[in-house]
């Protein structure tokens, strides 16, 4: 789907292209494709670079063309193990010419259109609207990141009541979630540090990738202190699983020693050999008060050493 914005005068769309448009092209189709490369001639290699989901934060200049390759946040409708994750944005330019390409539907790049709707100024030229969009990335990597904090927060309130493998198993994502984070925030503060030298940039520039920095920073460190939270939480969850499972196994083993005295009482009383008390009428009331009472010796003996 291609959408053509005019961006000199607030954000409205056009009907076609325009020297100095904007093309949002979202979920390309072979259609635009074809018009992206018969049309606007851009390298076709740079389309499939930004097909691969794996795609590194990364520039490249080819002919005049220049590609940045962006990794923005982006949540799975569909169940997955890791239900947040990064995909690449593109965003393609030469000359009076600027496109962004992304593979998915996102909520990123529909508020950035919203928002600079609302602003109602445009964009000054192409490299101003290159730096919002890495301001509005850091800015929806926290967005993101507060959703995955209020996630972590409901696992930990269950797994207090009972440890189940749900709970474990949903904080082991979002664990994953937080690798993919904190190395596509890393690799886009490596780009933006190289753009500041690549790109025409003036004062008001400047002064957006300082912003642009000090959210990145932000997110990063926020990603870090969650991944450090999670790596503790999920360490104390399983020291509490190893404890309870050293106390059920402590029980069972004293609950068989336990039990092991009224058996071997009756065994000896229970062989085929001569022993005074065959005859006695006395003889299985005397087995069975000593077994009560070697069980009982020994189950308190158990209970003052705290072993049941």
């Amino acid at each position: 789907m291609r959408t053509y914005w005019n961006t000199l005068n607030g954000m409205r769309t056009i009907e076609e292209w325009q020297p100095g448009c904007w093309v949002q092209v979202t979920c390309p189709t072979e259609e635009d494709k074809n018009y992206l490369e018969s049309t606007l001639h851009i390298p076709d290699y740079y389309i499939s670079d930004i097909a691969d989901t794996d795609e590194r934060a990364r520039y490249d200049i080819d002919d005049g063309w220049v590609l940045i390759i962006l990794r923005i946040p982006y949540v799975k409708e569909t169940k997955s193990r890791t239900p947040y994750t990064t995909i690449p944005l593109g965003i393609i330019m030469k000359g009076d010419v600027l496109i962004t390409v992304c593979n998915f539907e996102t909520d990123m790049m529909n508020d950035f259109v919203s928002y600079q709707q609302k602003r109602g100024l445009g964009f000054v030229d192409s490299v101003d609207m290159i730096f919002r969009l890495f301001l509005c990335c850091a800015v929806w990597y926290l967005k993101r990141l507060k959703q995955i904090s209020v996630r972590i927060d409901k696992a930990k309130q269950s797994l207090d009541h009972k440890i189940s493998n749900t709970d474990l198993i949903a904080l082991s994502r979002l664990q994953d979630s937080l690798t993919y984070f904190v190395t596509s925030i890393r690799g886009n503060e490596n780009l933006l540090s190289k753009l500041k030298f690549k790109l025409p940039i003036d004062e008001l520039d400047a002064d957006m990738i300082e912003d642009v920095g000090i959210e990145m920073s932000q997110a990063r460190e926020t990603t870090n202190i969650y991944a450090n939270i999670l790596d503790s939480t999920m360490d104390t969850y399983a020291n509490l699983i190893n404890n309870n499972m050293n106390s059920v196994m402590k029980m069972l083993t004293s609950i068989n020693i336990i039990l092991m005295f009224p058996t071997l009482i009756a065994s000896l009383f229970g062989m085929n050999l001569v022993n005074g008390m065959e005859t006695a009428k006395w003889g299985f009331p005397l087995a069975l008060v000593l077994s009560v009472g070697v069980t009982l010796s020994f189950l308190l003996y158990f209970k003052r050493k705290t072993w049941i």
